[in-house]
């Protein structure tokens, strides 16, 4: 054990056999973080004493929006699935998917677990549940609606409702899920029906696992695109198995799929046993290990999920996979043997550093829950691993384990930023009105229900106090209702909203000796109170006696919280963008007011920590949110100054057959060469995802070319066929046709023709033999097929072929002009020709036909003449000449009319030189700046600067009439005219947004501070 300061804390080594991972983790020698003293900490504790009654009101996650299969395009199902997952005969069309058989049963089950409860305590504690349709809230933007919403609200002592609460998500399927497997047809079909041991097979997958299983038809694809409806080799052309069920019955069934298909390709199935917490580890970051393994013996690694029991929840009588089995399947024994051997040796050589934290106890449920997704991506990227606890427990012990300490480290940022997503807080009523009626517990039971359909916050009412946790959208719209009604408005009261950030940026939020936070408290009237929590986070406490100043108070603390941007940039191009004395960077700052920084390998761990074939981030761009709009700018900016080969990391995702994808990881050196020479990374999916999508990461101007020589690995062939008389079968095999079309087609449109030696039998019924020809190519010549088949069939018409009978052909388009497109476009290049009208020339009856030439394709385009040079674009552009006289100097006289058209004013105005459309622009209709305020909800400048505000997009002049005798009208609140903008769509901030949450960071929009 060696104790690692300044860096990781109580970071532990081990090295070998991780038995100590059996340990549960309620023993792990775990302190609680120190906190200071503050004035009214006590009051601030959302935790009930012992013994006190309270009412907790809670959704639960049932997904009730997950739509079954289409019936028609079902060919087998499991016992029982189909009548779950589809509509009776008789159902109208528009009724809602939550009523769906399977969805209806969840709830009528929740409704008796919840009877049973409430029997089974003797009206101790209280269970009931509610089922509604989200509205939305003012002054809250929209959010996307639900199906429909399932809420539990219990009533009963503390204790007692935290372990019915757990109790109650553990018994339930939640958060069902489908996925779905392709199968090629000739694998499951045997003289055009199912195989009968496939069938079998699927009953016991279902049967075992508690899975629906059902089996359908290839998708539906445009019967135009062939004679046949389909095209052979394509991904359509292949079934689909899909698998319904929760998280964890949902991949032990797709895995026992995955595993009958190998064995259907005759492949060998062994298994093996290591324990849970090195599987990541061993499969290193972005499993790159183990797709090694997989490429030198030939074998497909089937791994356990990464969460077993964690939901809790298990269907009765189902058989669960070993949580630390690892499945294997080779073509022979010793393949397999072979890759045991090299996992072995990994767990040999792989070290283990190990670094417990603390987590929120209140959001342990929310990150399970909402970014459950996430923490697996964190996993897969550093290679490490995440022990969670249960579902329900709310206990905050988190133990994360890695092979390196920055990886350990990179994990545990990521994981304590999940919480930051997530707010708490907390309205204590001091002293109620007396002449006001207080809600007895069946109101409060209809209130916090109603307000948790509609916010998706879970919130707790005990002596008059309110305690909300949630995302940052769910807890304010909780407090826009919760202030609204009347028992609460006309008491004195005290709220609190915590808010969790990262350390680091305590000071970015608080500025130089705390004047942002000094400002905000006098401008607003609130208290903010930093409150340490752990060694990487800190609570933000704002606090206040009225509404409005801690809904002011907080809107200004999220303007200061930091948005940021991280990209990567080669390290050689650091210096370059720097600038001698940092100048070049400065300026940058200075200008956007946005901090930047660099890491290099250095910084980042010292050399040789990072792999070559993984960019990391190592630019971070970072400013208060209220600035967020600046950060695409700057990297913009910077990217300027870097080459184009490597500028701009993007990703491009390619679709192969996924059984293909072994064939290709079987030629790991050679997709190593094409890495290499494009300074591209081509990522495979996991084999137990059973995914047809190949990623290809790289410069944004190197990945194309990656793409293009990566497919042209890829195989395909496309058949066609047709009846063929016997002097076609003849010419098929004589040698005059491959000198006449198969070495043509080889060399114009890099297609191989294949053809049966032997003339083919003619069939019963039929006057004359159909003859098979079969096309192969590489997937990056794809494009060029419908050209080769063309070719091949005018041809083979000449020799007595009737075009009509082919099967297999693609049809070219309705037309193969471009006329139809170019009106919209009214293009420089190609031009619609216009009809004949009169002009003022005596000789001419239209424009540019002073040659006598005849109309053509080739005419259509533009003659050298016709367009004055792009140097000379260039230069006017540079010298800003948008005079009309300009333009017409250096056309000539053949331009036609529709051209001629762009350059005229319509108006009395000129038209902007660039627009070629033919159309005014938005900003060119109004050349004064006097236009419409109100465009998409952004706020436009006038010359006077002034600012208009946008009509919020949610305001509803009608006032909602409250549920509750003693509630208030629901209206907006006044002065929330605040605009609000969306900085996360284009760009991951430093503060990533929640599931509910798509608005960004609100402020008002003007210069930068």
């Amino acid at each position: 054990m060696h104790k690692i300061s300044n860096f990781t804390g109580t970071a532990r080594h081990f090295t070998g056999s991780m038995g100590f991972m059996g340990r549960s983790h309620h023993d792990m020698p775990i302190s609680q973080p120190q906190k200071r003293s503050l004035p009214g900490a006590a009051a601030s504790s959302p935790v009930p004493a012992r013994g006190t009654l309270v009412t907790l009101s809670f959704n639960v996650p049932f997904n009730s929006d997950l739509t079954g299969p289409e019936p028609n395009e079902i060919i087998y199902a499991s016992p029982g699935a189909f009548d779950r997952w589809t509509f009776p005969e008789g159902t109208a069309d528009d009724t809602p998917v939550h009523e769906l058989p399977v969805h209806t049963q969840n709830v009528d089950n929740l409704r008796s677990l919840c009877n049973e409860i409430t029997e089974s305590t003797g009206g101790n504690l209280q269970a009931s549940i509610m089922c509604a349709e989200p509205k939305p809230i003012p002054t809250i933007q929209p959010l996307p609606l639900k199906s429909l919403v399932t809420n539990v609200c219990l009533y009963g002592e503390t204790e007692q409702v935290q372990q019915v609460r757990g109790e109650i998500l553990t018994r339930t399927p939640i958060s069902l899920r489908s996925a779905t497997v392709e199968i090629e047809e000739k694998l499951v079909f045997r003289n055009s029906a199912v195989r009968s041991d496939v069938l079998n097979h699927l009953d016991q997958i279902s049967n075992a696992t508690k899975a629906d299983v059902f089996l359908l038809h290839p998708k539906q694809v445009d019967e135009t695109a062939s004679f046949t409806g389909a095209l052979d080799g394509g991904p359509d052309s292949r079934l689909r198995c899909m698998i319904f069920g929760d998280m964890e019955t949902l991949e032990h069934a797709k895995v026992r799929v995955l595993i009958m298909i190998d064995q259907i390709l005759n492949r060998h199935v062994d298994t093996m046993n290591l324990e849970l917490s090195m599987h990541t580890l061993i499969s290193g970051r972005g499993k790159k290990n183990i797709k090694s393994i997989e490429s030198m013996t030939n074998t497909a690694i089937y791994f356990p999920p990464c969460f077993p029991r964690l939901y809790g929840y298990s269907p009765r009588d189902s058989i669960r996979r070993a949580v630390d089995e690892i499945i294997i399947t080779g073509q022979n024994v010793e393949n397999i043997m072979q890759a045991k051997k090299k996992i072995h040796d990994l767990v040999m050589t792989t070290k283990s550093f190990i670094k417990p934290i603390i987590v929120t106890e209140s959001k342990i449920d929310n990150i399970l829950l909402e970014r459950l997704d996430k923490i697996y991506k964190v996993i897969e990227t550093n290679g490490s691993y995440v022990l969670m606890p249960s579902l329900g427990l709310q206990r905050g012990a988190v133990r994360v384990q890695g092979t390196d300490v920055l990886h350990v480290e990179r994990t545990v940022r990521e994981v304590m930023s999940l919480a930051g997503q997530f707010y708490s807080a907390s309205w204590w009523i001091q002293s109620s009105d007396p002449s006001q009626r207080q809600p007895t517990p069946a109101d409060v039971r209809a209130m916090l229900s109603d307000i948790c359909i509609n916010s998706g916050a879970e919130i707790s009412f005990e002596s008059f106090n309110f305690h909300i946790h949630g995302s940052d959208d769910a807890v304010k719209g909780a407090l826009v209702v919760i202030s609204n009604i009347p028992f609460v408005k006309k008491s004195q009261h005290t709220i609190s909203v915590k808010i969790e950030l990262a350390n680091e940026h305590k000071e970015f939020v608080s500025g130089k000796k705390n004047g942002k936070i000094n400002k905000i408290m006098s401008h607003s009237n609130v208290q903010i109170i930093f409150d340490g929590f752990n060694e990487y986070n800190f609570y933000i406490d704002v606090r206040g006696g009225q509404y409005e100043a801690i809904k002011n108070g907080l809107e200004l603390v999220e303007q200061e919280m930091p948005a940021s941007i991280a990209f990567h940039v080669p390290d050689q191009y650091h210096k370059r963008i720097i600038g001698i004395g940092g100048q070049h960077i400065q300026r940058i700052m200075k200008k956007y007011s946005v901090f930047v920084k660099f890491s290099n390998a250095m910084d980042r761990g010292g050399l040789g920590k990072e792999e070559d074939d993984i960019k990391v981030d190592n630019v971070i761009c970072r400013t208060p949110a209220r600035n967020a709009q600046n950060l695409d700018l700057v990297k913009q900016e910077i990217m300027d100054m870097v080459e184009k080969v490597d500028a701009e990391f993007v990703q491009e995702h390619v679709v192969i057959n996924r059984l293909y994808h072994r064939e290709l990881i079987a030629r790991m050196d050679k997709i190593e060469e094409l890495e290499k020479k494009w300074n591209c990374k081509i990522i495979f999916p996991s084999t137990e995802q059973a995914s047809d999508v190949v990623t290809v990461s790289g410069p944004e101007y190197q990945v194309p070319q990656a793409v293009d020589e990566f497919l042209g690995m890829v195989p395909e062939t496309h058949e066609i066929a047709f009846p063929a008389p016997d002097d076609l079968q003849t010419y098929l095999r004589s040698e005059e046709f491959p000198k006449d079309v198969i070495e043509k087609m080889k060399s114009q449109y890099v297609v191989d023709v294949h053809i049966n030696t032997e003339k083919p039998q003619v069939a019963e019924g039929a006057e004359t033999a159909e003859e098979k020809v079969v096309l192969s190519y590489t997937r990056n010549n794809a494009g060029g097929l419908k050209d080769a088949i063309d070719f091949l069939i005018a041809r083979l018409v000449s020799k007595g072929l009737d075009a009509a009978t082919v099967k297999g052909s693609i049809p070219r388009p309705k037309s193969d002009s471009f006329e139809e497109s170019l009106p919209f476009f009214e293009s420089k290049l190609l031009h619609r020709a216009e009809p004949a009208i009169g002009t003022d020339s005596p000789t001419r009856s239209t424009f540019g036909d002073e040659n006598g030439e005849q109309s053509g394709f080739f005419s259509k385009f533009r003659k050298p003449g016709s367009m004055s040079s792009f140097s000379s674009l260039i230069d006017r552009r540079k010298t800003g000449t948008n005079s009309p006289n300009s333009m017409f100097k250096h056309a000539s006289s053949n331009a036609s009319k529709a051209s001629l058209v762009s350059l005229e004013s319509q108006g009395s105005g000129y038209r902007n030189p660039w627009n070629d459309s033919g159309i005014n622009l938005p900003e060119e209709e109004h050349p004064n700046g006097h236009h419409n305020g109100y465009n998409n909800g952004i706020s436009h400048v006038h010359n006077n600067g002034t600012w208009v505000q946008p009509t919020p997009p949610f305001h509803n002049p009608n006032s909602t009439t409250s549920k509750f005798n003693f509630g208030a009208p629901l209206t907006s609140t006044p002065g929330d005219t605040t605009p609000r903008y969306d900085p996360r769509a284009s760009f991951d901030s430093g503060r990533p947004s929640t599931s509910h949450s798509l608005s960004g960071y609100p402020g008002p929009i003007g210069p930068p501070r």
